[in-house]
């Protein structure tokens, strides 16, 4: 089944990095059509980002309900005109995840990109409507640091990254070092994939609980629902299924009830929807 898949890959010219099939507990296929090293995840970094704010909360450093200027230090907020600094200090990190906050750019900008995204004039008191950006990301990704003291990767490190057999991983840095949280990553197909797998079933990895169960539920299910469908705390969430994505065809398709899981890596700047319709259609009939 899954040959004839790749066959269809490399039919339709699809430029496919590589692919690995995960089901019944185990890999079941793979097939690399391009050399088997790290490539960008890009907004796959997004799904990282929301399981260090797990991790986080599961040692009770953090709530996805406490706010974003709870968990920010004060000099960080210092200068902040008082009705921005109000709505900061309200404004839950569950906002950020869910991609609820309306107005950001696309990407952080300046030499300091914190003082820059806290007065780029976001709609942090505004109801919640499905804005994608990578802003809310990176301030995740900067308050959960602060929250446990330590930058993001070396706090992941022990408790995500080795647990899971992935050695330290390339990543980007804001201008001051601290953890871009949105994208810069690379990792080969096979380490991707391994995030998945600990989220298909359910927080456990080779017999230890990593995730609580709960949070692995919150963060795949549909928190807010945008005009490309549903999403999570940094997951893409349909009905029957949840991925970790990033931008041209870069991929872990997870169908939980299958208990399978389809991930690839891709360049595909204007197939990656042609390549997500053959998967799904794989995977569904």
């Amino acid at each position: 089944m899954y040959q004839d898949l790749a066959e269809e890959i490399v039919k339709r010219d699809l430029k496919v990095y590589g692919m690995e099939v995960f089901a019944d507990g185990k890999v079941v296929y793979s097939r690399q059509f391009a050399p088997d090293v790290r490539y960008p995840i890009y907004s796959a970094v997004k799904s990282f980002t929301s399981t260090a704010v797990g991790l986080a909360a599961q040692q009770g450093k953090l709530s996805v309900e406490d706010s974003l200027g709870r968990l920010l230090p004060g000099r960080y907020l210092e200068g902040l005109p008082e009705k921005v600094r109000t709505a900061v200090d309200h404004l839950p990190l569950r906002r950020l995840l869910t991609m609820s906050v309306p107005g950001f750019p696309f990407r952080p900008e300046g030499e300091d990109w914190l003082r820059w995204a806290l007065n780029c004039g976001a709609g942090y008191d505004s109801p919640e409507v499905f804005s994608y950006s990578n802003v809310p990301a990176y301030l995740v990704g900067v308050a959960v640091a602060e929250a446990v003291g330590e930058h993001l990767i070396d706090y992941l490190m022990p408790r995500l990254f080795e647990p899971l057999g992935i050695e330290l991983p390339e990543f980007s840095n804001d201008p001051q070092g601290r953890f871009y949280g949105a994208t810069g990553m690379k990792l080969t197909v096979h380490e991707l994939s391994l995030l998945g797998q600990l989220y298909l079933q359910g927080g456990v990895f080779a017999g230890q609980r990593i995730l609580p169960e709960n949070w692995v539920r919150m963060a795949t299910s549909c928190q807010i629902t945008g005009k490309d469908g549903g999403y999570g705390y940094f997951f893409w969430a349909d009905k029957d299924s949840f991925s970790i994505s990033g931008k041209w065809g870069q991929k872990c398709l997870v169908y939980p009830e299958k208990g399978q899981m389809v991930t690839w890596m891709a360049d595909l700047p204007e197939r990656s929807g042609e390549m997500l319709r053959l998967v799904r259609g794989w995977m569904e009939r």
